[in-house]
């Protein structure tokens, strides 16, 4: 009676041991395909900033040929961004004290629809 609870306790650890070799090999597997997949996206990363830097030097050419000075354009976007930023903070916080009122017309003019629906009903009865 013992050696068959023995074997039996043996053949279990044996075949939890096999699902973890193969959960194993499955996270191996998973794991070198992120790293081709990182490898791959470095590349490509890579490619980008070439392109981009080539693209650069050939506005920058353009704007020189032009007179633009491209800092103080650059310098100009920046601030306009920030601008931009705050501007739009500002219309969030207004329409936010606002939005109550925006609710109560939009419940009146449902009330609006209710009212002629119900007339309608009353016309076809």
């Amino acid at each position: 009676m013992g050696l068959g609870s023995t074997a039996k306790k043996i053949q279990t650890v044996a075949d939890r041991a096999e699902q973890l070799y193969k959960q194993l090999v499955d996270v191996r597997k998973r794991v070198m395909e992120l790293e081709e997949t990182a490898d791959e996206t470095g590349d490509r990363v890579a490619t980008i900033e070439t392109e981009q830097e080539k693209q650069r030097a050939v506005l920058d050419a353009i704007a020189e040929q032009q007179g633009v000075d491209v800092e103080q354009a650059l310098a100009d976007a920046a601030i306009e961004d920030l601008d931009g930023d705050t501007a739009v903070e500002e219309t969030a916080t207004a329409s936010d004290g606002g939005s109550a009122e925006g609710d109560d017309t939009a419940a009146a003019g449902d009330a609006d629809v209710e009212t002629t629906t119900d007339s309608e009903d009353g016309d076809n009865q």
